[in-house]
């Protein structure tokens, strides 16, 4: 039997998007599929030496549900959905949420971006940093990103994608 394949396309460089492909795909390989990750656009951030810094924007993002995960008992774990009206009007609520997100991340064990990451690496999962993109927006492909990873167009991509059993945008 051959072997099953999944092929995604990563577009986003948000802390909350940068999870679901790398934990899709780290899922996939532990079942067996062959994986292939295309990150292009704000999606080369996943591929990023740094992603300690990503952030979270809840601007446009209604269903961000923020528990807070801090302080006397009875405050923690009380929803906090604020308005976009006021999230785009209230300086520095980006990175409040970015630190709430991570320190949520943290308190409930879940992976690091890095961690994941590198578990997808060692899971033989391909990593693909979008040629035209790199180019596009000036990065350095031997300082900006990490190892292990491929160079590649979208018509490489397509050769593998148009074989794949699952294909996915995020």
């Amino acid at each position: 039997m051959e072997q099953k394949k999944l092929a995604i396309i990563a577009t986003k460089g948000t802390l909350d998007w940068v999870y679901p492909p790398l934990i899709l795909a780290s899922t996939a390989a532990a079942l067996g599929y062959e994986v292939q990750i295309f990150c292009t656009f704000y999606g080369l951030l996943l591929l990023k030496k740094d992603v300690g810094n990503l952030q979270v924007s809840p601007l446009g993002n209604p269903g961000m549900p923020m528990k807070i995960p801090f302080g006397p008992k009875w405050f923690r774990g009380i929803n906090w959905n604020i308005p976009n009206i006021i999230q785009s009007n209230l300086p520095g609520y980006e990175a409040l949420a970015s630190s709430l997100m991570k320190k949520t991340i943290a308190n409930n064990g879940v992976a690091s971006v890095a961690e994941l990451r590198e578990l997808c690496v060692e899971a033989e999962v391909k990593l693909i940093a979008c040629q035209m993109t790199v180019d596009l927006f000036g990065f350095d492909a031997d300082k900006d990103f990490i190892e292990d990873i491929d160079f590649a167009g979208a018509a490489s991509f397509f050769e593998f994608a148009g074989k794949s059993d699952i294909c996915l945008y995020i």
